[in-house]
């Protein structure tokens, strides 16, 4: 993510890529790194991060990273099947190495080069199978919802050109029809048109679960999008270790609101980070002394978030007594 900063003493601050509502653009910033740890049953936490200078590659220093929140992930409890998912960015041999070195499995978006195409024109036209998403998703070139697809997987070999790191896995590529918006006009397509999204991966899913799984990786934007309008709304200082700091403390932050959202009932789980902060934590109340030292918290009457702000309460325990 490239966090825009502003000043001229601001150490590390570069031009870097982002996109801003589907428009690729430069903007002057630092560049932060999170990897997220996350469940089908569960709202996202933030396992590692790092800050970068502004115009640093997405991939760099991704390896250690990976192999660092795969650790995290194990020491938290996680003992089922590690799935690392990862964009176009991160599909390099180094990253990928560092996963399986940890084991985890892998799931990779693959830019579209001459190997990959030649991969994807081989596969017969029998393999591939329709799928229709639960909920249609939004297609930035085709400027429409889409709600249907078709794939289909073969076997792939990565890296052949590195001695050594060579990786052989599944090619899980889905294809979506490449509508002609002048077709209402007359200029009916001659034969079907395809645009193709290709997924390196050695998921041990079948390939309709391997595919919806690799595209729910676009998780972490919601993640992004909790932290910078909370705790990561700006970047305070012109120090580069500072700022590195404030964002370790904005991950702390970002889980901490998470587990209490968990503990207060199962709709806060997996609400809005800003919506936790609303009705759990910025609450109206008034403290009153009585005798030595006894303080009293006075919520509002008849609040509708009652309930849950009393099971959170219930779950952290009383405060302990002043000395």
């Amino acid at each position: 993510m490239q966090k825009r900063v502003y000043g001229h003493q601001k150490q590390g601050a570069r031009l870097g890529h982002t996109k801003i509502q589907g428009k690729s653009l430069l903007v002057r910033g630092l560049n932060a790194l999170a990897a997220v740890i996350s469940t089908p049953l569960s709202a996202p936490v933030i396992g590692a991060t790092r800050l970068r200078g502004g115009n640093a590659a997405s991939a760099r220093g991704a390896a250690s990273l990976a192999a660092q929140v795969i650790g995290t992930a194990r020491d938290c409890g996680c003992t089922g099947t590690i799935l690392a998912r990862l964009d176009s960015a991160f599909y390099n041999a180094a990253v990928i190495a560092a996963i399986r070195g940890q084991g985890a499995r892998f799931s990779v978006t693959v830019p579209m080069n001459s190997s990959i195409r030649a991969a994807i024109a081989a596969i017969s036209d029998d393999a591939w199978t329709p799928i229709r998403y639960p909920r249609a998703v939004w297609d930035d070139q085709l400027d429409a919802w889409v709600s249907d697809a078709e794939v289909a997987e073969t076997e792939y070999t990565a890296f052949a050109s590195k001695k050594g790191q060579a990786v052989t896995a599944r090619l899980i590529v889905r294809r979506v029809r490449d509508l002609n918006k002048q077709a209402a006009d007359g200029q009916d397509e001659l034969f079907p048109a395809w645009r193709y999204h290709a997924v390196f991966t050695d998921s041990p899913f079948e390939l309709l679960q391997a595919e919806g799984q690799h595209r729910d990786h676009a998780i972490v934007e919601q993640v992004f999008a909790d932290v910078t309008n909370g705790p990561l709304a700006h970047l305070p200082s012109g120090v580069f270790a500072a700022n590195a700091a404030w964002l370790s403390i904005a991950a702390m932050a970002h889980n901490l609101l998470r587990a209490a959202g968990a503990l207060a009932s199962l709709p806060f789980a997996k609400a809005r980070a800003a919506t936790i902060r609303r009705d759990l934590i910025a609450v109206a109340a008034r403290i009153a002394r009585h005798g030595r030292g006894h303080l009293t918290l006075h919520l509002p009457e008849g609040w509708h978030r009652e309930h849950e702000w009393l099971s959170l309460l219930a779950a952290c325990g009383p405060p302990a007594a002043a000395a």
